[in-house]
């Protein structure tokens, strides 16, 4: 189906009606659009930090990297309504040093990756590092925010 509109000087309203008959009606769609539902990351931090996730998924554990984010960036990690209430994090300060780790071992590599199960990671060339947990709640959209040591989330 091919849809095409043409407009003329002759049919298109004065600026005024236009305002008055559009207006209305984009406010009604935005509105009437759903919330969207995503796993996001923030860095609150003055550093640049690379972060891997972890999840589970309909076939098993799943690790995946590198998300670089710039110093107070975000960044929509996983798009769409959130299908677990548990997720995994493992970060990188790349300009100071350091990193938010946790107990939750999880497969890594050096490059971009995304590795299915957690089993057995050195035996399969990857590393392993500890990822700290995140309750979503059963929450469909979440954001993390990762902060300095010893200092407050916003």
């Amino acid at each position: 189906m091919t849809c095409a509109s043409s407009w003329s000087a002759e049919i298109l309203p004065r600026p005024r009606a236009l305002r008055r008959a559009v207006l209305p009606a984009l406010l009604a769609l935005v509105w009437a659009a759903p919330a969207r539902a995503d796993l996001r990351m923030c860095n609150m931090t003055g550093s640049r930090i690379g972060i891997a996730l972890g999840y589970r998924d309909s076939g098993g554990w799943v690790t995946e990297g590198w998300w670089n984010l710039a110093a107070k960036g975000c960044e929509t990690l996983l798009k769409g309504a959130l299908a677990g209430r548990y997720y995994y994090v493992f970060a990188v300060d790349y300009d100071r040093g350091g990193e938010w780790s946790g107990r939750s071992l999880m497969c890594t590599r050096d490059r971009e990756f995304t590795i299915r199960g957690v089993e057995d990671c050195l035996a399969r060339g990857y590393d392993r590092n500890g990822f700290f947990e995140v309750d979503t709640g059963e929450q469909k959209s979440w954001t993390i925010q990762l902060t300095d040591p010893g200092r407050p989330a916003p």
